[in-house]
């Protein structure tokens, strides 16, 4: 309907802001590594290695939630998909504040951690795609660019959020009160942030492409089967789309404050401050890139940060870890404006690729996969490369080449914006 959203303004809104949740909880963990490897796993270079690790491991139980939440929102619904998403969630962070340390439990403790955590990648699996299917299929089609880029914008509160809270809690308190009990206060702030966007969700409408396919009786039996065996192009642009832009945000935003604790000379607490400059600058560039894409097509935009991800982050990483708090600066912001444009963009352009019979179920695969791999993967990899090579421009050396691979990709596709495209798939 032209004009008016094809759900309530209300609903939409609760869709595009519940996005804070999961965001806050793996940029903490991210933000939070230095802090957590010291806490869980007694400290050193290799404690911080194995906790990026820990995170790396846990991430790969994102497409399996993506695989067991899509054949829900596909059969049930998007409504009941995010709820219990968000309730296991919710769980998981509760359960982490609570756990005990390495002082107290020892290896134990690093297990208890480990088992949350990949708890926490099932349940994350059927969140943001689940959301951005939501948006596109409740939003009006001429601007469902900037209402996905929203729930972009909203994760970006959430990694806002979660170093904010970081840094305050590494720099109001002692080392002594830290590995005690303050490192619980992160984890605290995220189980009630999680509860309160759960009964926020409780009141949203269900989608009305869902609706109507239930009424039509064309909902598929086996959805993942669906997806994979009839919309395969589909399933690779959506992995280059998300491959590009998890590198881009793990790499190019998350992964900067351990980068500058350790390959640059800045203290944890200033990196950490710095990054929430970074973050800043991603919230207000999404929803103009989602403007572009509405103006301008998906593919026009995709291209043009692919190009920007194979030229900057090299140099911007060389140039963050030269000491001066002025350059790090300069190249954390420059990193985190690529990233959230990509994010933005990234969103609508791989939900658009897939019919809405098995959309969930495709794009969370073809979403979570890459995520996985250029997600959760990537920090720990970053690590080892700064460390074995002593080059501080590796970090930005991968985002470069995985943007050179996608770049093809974005240059077959076609245009998906409502009133741009050429022709249907």
């Amino acid at each position: 309907m032209i004009g008016r959203h094809r759900v309530s303004n209300r609903s939409i809104l609760i869709a595009a802001l519940s996005t804070v949740v999961e965001w806050y909880d793996f940029t903490l963990y991210l933000y939070f590594a230095t802090v957590l490897s010291r806490v869980f796993f007694g400290g050193g270079e290799q404690a911080l290695l194995t906790t990026l690790a820990g995170f790396a491991v846990a991430y790969l139980m994102r497409p399996v939630g993506a695989a067991a939440f899509g054949h829900i929102g596909d059969r049930y619904g998007r409504r009941p998909m995010l709820l219990l998403s968000m309730a296991l969630m919710s769980a998981a962070m509760l359960a982490t504040a609570l756990l005990p340390t390495h002082a107290q439990a020892g290896i134990a403790a690093a297990w208890l951690l480990f088992a949350l955590r990949c708890v926490m990648g099932f349940s994350v699996g059927g969140e943001y795609t689940g959301v951005i299917a939501y948006l596109l299929e409740g939003a009006r089609a001429e601007r469902r660019g900037l209402v996905a880029s929203l729930a972009a914008a909203a994760s970006e509160v959430g990694a806002l959020l979660a170093v904010a809270v970081s840094a305050l809690t590494v720099s109001l308190l002692s080392e002594a009160q830290l590995q005690s009990w303050g490192w619980r206060i992160p984890f605290l702030v995220g189980a009630a942030l999680a509860g309160a966007v759960w009964l926020a969700r409780s009141t949203m409408e269900e989608s009305p492409d869902f609706e109507q396919a239930r009424a039509d009786g064309t909902l598929p039996e086996r959805p993942l089967v669906h997806a994979l065996s009839r919309q395969r192009g589909a399933l690779v642009r959506a992995f280059a789309i998300s491959a590009l832009g998890s590198i881009t945000y793990y790499v190019g935003i998350t992964y900067v404050p351990a980068f500058l604790a350790t390959a640059g000379s800045l203290s944890e607490a200033a990196s950490l401050w710095l990054s929430t400059v970074a973050a800043i600058a991603v919230i207000l560039i999404t929803p103009v890139v989602g403007l572009l894409s509405d103006r301008f097509g998906r593919r026009p935009a995709l291209l043009a940060l692919a190009a920007l991800s194979a030229v900057l982050p090299t140099a911007m990483f060389s140039l963050m870890a030269g000491g001066s708090a002025a350059l790090a600066l300069a190249g954390a912001v420059v990193l985190a404006l690529v990233a959230g444009g990509m994010s933005a963009v990234g969103a609508v352009a791989a939900g658009e690729q897939f019919a809405g019979e098995s959309r969930a179920s495709g794009l969370g695969i073809g979403y979570t996969v890459a995520t996985a791999v250029f997600g959760g993967l990537t920090p720990y990899a970053a690590q080892r490369l700064v460390e074995g090579t002593g080059a501080p421009a590796m970090p930005g050396i991968m985002i470069a080449v995985v943007a050179f691979a996608a770049l093809p990709v974005f240059w077959l596709m076609r245009e998906t914006a409502p009133g741009k495209a050429m022709g249907q798939r």
